[in-house]
C-alpha cells in the first residue's frame, strides 16, 4: 500500500497546467496585447527584444508553476519553436 501512495504522489508531480489568466476585467501589466505580432514567428525573435518585465518562455505541455503574475510575460512555444501565445501570468 505505501508504494501505491508513492507511486500516486510522484504522478500527481507529473501533471501539466496552462498558466492562469486575469479575469476579464482584469488590467494588463505584461504588456502581452502589444506583443501579440510575436504569434507564429519564431522564438529566435525574442533573442533581440529587451524586456523590462519577468519573462518565462517554455514549450506547449511543460509543466509551469501555478503561481500568477500579472507582471510575468508568458511565451508558449509549440513545434518546430514557433511562438503559439503570447500572455500575461
Amino acid at each position: 500500500m505505501g508504494a501505491g501512495l508513492l507511486a500516486a504522489g510522484l504522478l500527481a508531480g507529473c501533471v501539466t497546467v496552462d498558466p492562469v489568466n486575469p479575469a476579464p476585467g482584469q488590467v494588463e501589466s505584461c504588456g502581452a496585447s502589444e506583443l501579440q505580432s510575436l504569434v507564429g514567428q519564431d522564438v529566435g525573435v525574442i533573442s533581440g527584444i529587451r524586456f523590462s518585465q519577468p519573462l518565462r518562455v517554455y514549450k506547449q505541455g511543460d509543466p509551469v508553476t501555478m503561481d500568477f503574475n500579472p507582471a510575468r510575460l508568458n511565451i508558449e512555444t509549440g513545434p518546430g519553436d514557433v511562438i503559439l501565445r503570447v500572455s500575461c501570468g
